[in-house]
């Protein structure tokens, strides 16, 4: 078994939306076992800067942002040998009923949610099948729990799961595994700006009778992203305390 402190060591990892919450959590994690990280991010002020640090403060669906991002990465740290898609937003700021919802929104939350994995893992892949790559996708509880106003959200987090799937078959040949993530509630700043009897409810709810923190999903990432989860690919992890056994 690698060491924990360095299994990562001479190892690239790129991060969409890695500028906060859990997306910092898994930079920060990865980075602390020696993989050069690079982060694409609307705000990536939060994040430290110094060796092994590549940030990139751009929106991730502004035409040639993913290809501008991904050949500076090339440039700077080399072929990508960890792609952790972490980008994601719901539509719940603009939420409504299915039947007066918006196809703009829609598009939005595809675009956010299920597109730029897609999008990302295209650019990436010739990178990770040279190397045995990992690809890790980042889902949501939303896709298996069907929460109402959350139609979109839910089909885009349930599309990755497909998605992760048919590509872990593609790319298993090549020794690359391709898994997903689906978070319950973690304490981000999302998180902090529910009710507090919303909150309440949540922890009423998960068996183990707490919120989970962004370096519990951290915690995930590495291990997917590691050596020792070489016979693990098509997989999706829920990190969610037990919610969804409810």
């Amino acid at each position: 078994m690698a060491d924990a402190l360095s299994r990562f060591d001479g190892k690239t990892a790129v991060i969409t939306g890695g500028g906060g919450g859990i997306g910092a959590a898994i930079a920060a994690r990865l980075h602390r076992e020696g993989a050069r990280v690079a982060v694409l991010d609307r705000d990536v002020s939060a994040l430290p800067t110094g060796a092994r640090w590549y940030l990139h403060e751009g929106d991730f669906l502004a035409e040639g942002a993913p290809e501008a991002f991904h050949a500076a990465v090339v440039r700077d740290f080399g072929p990508v040998d960890i792609l952790i898609n972490n980008l994601g937003q719901s539509g719940r700021e603009r939420a409504a009923p299915f039947h007066r919802s918006q196809e703009e929104v829609w598009r939005f939350v595809m675009e956010i949610s299920l597109f730029s994995a897609m999008r990302m893992s295209r650019l990436c892949a010739a990178d990770l099948q040279a190397r045995g790559g990992r690809i890790i996708n980042m889902s949501s509880l939303a896709a298996f729990a069907g929460n109402p106003g959350l139609t979109d959200y839910a089909a885009a987090k349930m599309g990755l799961i497909g998605f992760t799937r048919s590509l872990a078959r593609e790319m298993a040949p090549h020794g690359v595994t391709v898994n997903a993530l689906a978070p319950g509630a973690i304490r981000t700043a999302a998180h902090a700006a529910m009710p507090p009897e919303i909150i309440a409810d949540i922890i009423a709810k998960t068996p183990v009778g707490f919120v989970g923190e962004p370096e519990d999903v951290a915690a995930a990432a590495a291990f997917l992203a590691s050596s020792e989860a070489r016979y693990i690919t098509g997989q999706t992890l829920l990190i969610d305390g037990g919610n969804w056994m409810l």
